[in-house]
């Protein structure tokens, strides 16, 4: 990748981000990788770059739009030179996928799975694909025909589209687009034949039957290619006074789809007219990232790619483990008011948090909940927990985040659900979204209320929690739990700034309370103590902490972090950052736990939070770091820390030179995510 570093200080945050989507095709790469989840893995490196333009590109472009260079807020790099990075950036990464997946179609064959293109259907498959045509596509199918005069409707964001020239026997052009329906399979499973597993994509699907599409038409020729335009997505709220706060997103979230180009992708092999009258057409210029692609876009659909009963090219699924002491059985309640308890998901069952919400909502002797949501399951058993707690006359205030990004349709069909069962809602503050993760529960005992809770670092959403590493803590100290009240009384009084003992928020005091962490360190190794830091994160990139780790790596403080995402902090530089060391892991599951370790004079202060070292989460949004005060928790997660940072198997080194290099050593194969999962089998067997 270009090395864009700033006085040896920064790497700028677009470009990091970029490194890691290549790790994300990595995996794609490794042939140690099952070859079905190796195609889920391009999906994945597809679907987040999507995102990447609608959001960071479509930013940077604003910033340019607007006549500003931007280098304060774009690392010292202008934002029109940084368009033109990201693109080139983009193609090469683009140029490798399409080899990479040129690789695993091969492979694929090998293993009797075929991907078959419309020219190689036999008499008999065509058959069987006609009907499935005609009762399940046809129906459905949007296409547009264009000409000059009409001005093109709008095309959807993200969606893909076939551009189609018929060449009319009159000597003239006829131009139209299929779109690529969302809601159709996008792989369709033909009849097995033998051993044999035979595919054929709806795109060439759609290619077979074009002259079934277009039969109206007097054409001698007729070619179909495929294009894609990606939106700005951000949402841009009208201050209609008249208008609730949910009608404003819903509005803005329709308006999304009318946003500006950001980036134009087409297939390669189209003619050089039909390409100039598309772009005409959708007005694209030469600011929007123009990349050429391959016959097939939308390569996120890769995600869903049909398993087709293969288990040996698909991952070993985990049968995730029970807490040890924490039974799903007996009274979550009963248990934890003893000891506190760690959920480490994937690893232990989601079913802890569903558990501990259906029992407050049958229980007569609590009084309310209150928990925070920022994304929600598509069939949520949370959602319908706290139904319930409300049907049964409990007090249920839910702060529900809208604006989680391109969750917020989702989000405001629940919302409204909950509102129509009587369940309070709050819907943040305004200027922060929140993205705390935590829950408290009122139960009235010996006629004295006593707070139960839990606090997490990922959110509350049964699907994700199989995919997505976090932790959550279940507690029932009163102190923490009364800090955790009190950014709920925030919530409904946000004009009042509460101050806390225990745990850390932001936007008003996360900065402060590591920085005073982190000069504590420096103090003890300035006076000949021990001190070291260690962090786990998704991302940094928040100057003022990456300035202050620089502090503490000159002052001789040993750092280590695991950072999944973009690390605009450059470790290893003499005079700088020596004493830093950085690693990045992606694998089956995405790293998404954040965890604070302090050395503290060997004492350890550790915290658990939903927040990373960003400046949207420390100044931008409501956020919680919650220390762990239980000893056995505080050792069990230092050991977890310690696991991810031996591994040599799918760890990456993170340096000045931006290569993704795997971290590889003499020691035995040791992958993370596997050790996790023995470390937390061999506690309960224990």
């Amino acid at each position: 990748m270009t090395n864009h570093i700033i006085d040896n200080k920064y790497i700028n945050r677009e470009l990091s981000w970029l490194q890691f989507n290549h790790r994300v095709l990595q995996e794609a790469a490794d042939e140690s990788v099952p070859l079905i989840e190796r195609l889920r893995f391009l999906g994945i490196f597809s679907n987040n770059l999507d995102e990447f333009f609608k959001v960071r590109y479509a930013t940077v472009k604003r910033i340019d739009y607007a006549g500003r260079a931007g280098k304060s807020q774009l690392g010292g790099i202008k934002a029109s030179e940084l368009l033109e990075i990201i693109t080139n950036i983009v193609i090469k990464h683009q140029t490798e996928s399409l080899k990479i997946l040129s690789d695993i179609q091969k492979k694929l064959e090998a293993e009797n799975i075929f991907i078959l293109r419309e020219s190689k259907i036999t008499k008999a498959q065509k058959q069987y694909l006609r009907k499935y045509f005609l009762e399940k596509v046809s129906p459905a199918l949007v296409t547009i025909v264009l000409n000059t005069e009409i001005k093109l409707p709008n095309l959807k964001d993200s969606a893909a589209y076939l551009a189609v020239n018929m060449h009319l026997k009159d000597g003239e052009n006829q131009y139209a687009l299929i779109e690529i329906s969302k809601n159709m399979d996008r792989f369709i499973v033909l009849p097995k034949v033998g051993d044999t597993d035979n595919i054929i994509m709806l795109d060439d699907l759609l290619r077979l039957f074009l002259n079934d599409i277009f039969n109206i038409f007097e054409y001698n020729k007729i070619t179909a290619h495929m294009i894609k335009i990606t939106r700005d997505a951000e949402l841009d709220l009208d201050s209609d006074l008249t208008k609730s706060y949910m009608e404003k997103i819903s509005d803005g979230v329709k308006e999304r789809q009318e946003g500006e180009p950001v980036r134009f992708v087409y297939d390669k092999t189209i003619d050089k007219k039909t390409l100039e009258f598309l772009m005409d057409k959708m007005g694209i210029d030469n600011t929007d990232s123009i990349i050429p692609g391959g016959r097939y876009h939308n390569r996120r659909d890769y995600m869903d790619f049909p398993s087709l009963g293969r288990t040996n090219l698909l991952y070993d699924k985990i049968v995730p483990l029970p807490v040890k002491g924490l039974s799903l059985e007996g009274s979550i309640f009963e248990t934890i008011a003893k000891k506190d308890y760690l959920q480490y998901a994937p690893y232990n069952t989601f079913s802890y948090v569903v558990k501990f919400l259906r029992e407050a909502a049958l229980d007569p002797q609590v009084k309310a909940i209150k928990i925070t949501i920022y994304r929600l399951a598509q069939i949520s058993h949370v959602a319908s927990s706290l139904i319930n707690a409300a049907k049964n006359g409990k007090k249920v205030m839910v702060s529900m985040e809208i604006q989680a990004r391109f969750d917020e349709e989702a989000n405001i069909a629940y919302a409204e659900q909950m509102q129509r069962e009587g369940v309070q809602l709050i819907f943040g503050v305004q200027g922060l979204k929140v993205h705390s993760k935590m829950c408290i529960i009122e139960r009235e005992e010996d006629k004295k209320i006593k707070r139960y809770g839990f606090i997490s670092t990922g959110n509350f959403n049964e699907s994700t929690a199989k995919i997505y590493t976090d932790y959550t803590l279940f507690t029932a100290n009163q102190k923490i739990l009364k800090d955790v009240n009190k950014v709920f009384n925030f919530f409904e009084v946000n004009y009042k700034i509460y101050r806390f003992k225990h745990i850390i928020t932001s936007p008003h005091y996360t900065k402060n309370k590591f920085f005073n962490l982190i000069d504590k360190e420096i103090n003890n190794v300035k006076d000949g103590k021990p001190g070291y830091i260690k962090l786990k994160m998704n991302s940094i990139s928040n100057y003022p902490m990456i300035d202050k780790l620089y502090e503490a790596s000159q002052a001789g403080v040993k750092i280590q972090m695991i950072v999944r995402g973009i690390c605009c902090l450059v470790p290893g530089v003499k005079g700088i950052s020596e004493n830093i060391e950085v690693i990045s892991i992606v694998d089956k599951f995405l790293e998404h736990t954040r965890l604070y370790v302090f050395c503290n004079n060997n004492n350890p202060l550790v915290y658990i939070s939903s927040a990373d070292f960003m400046t949207r989460n420390i100044e931008n949004r409501v956020e919680v770091s919650c220390p762990i005060y239980d000893n056995d928790i505080k050792e069990e997660l230092i050991d977890t820390f310690h696991i991810c940072w031996n591994d040599n198997v799918k760890a990456r080194i993170l340096n000045k030179a931006q290569n993704n290099t795997y971290k590889r050593n003499d020691k035995p194969k040791y992958r993370s995510q596997f050790e996790a999962y023995t470390y937390l089998k061999n506690k309960l067997d224990a």
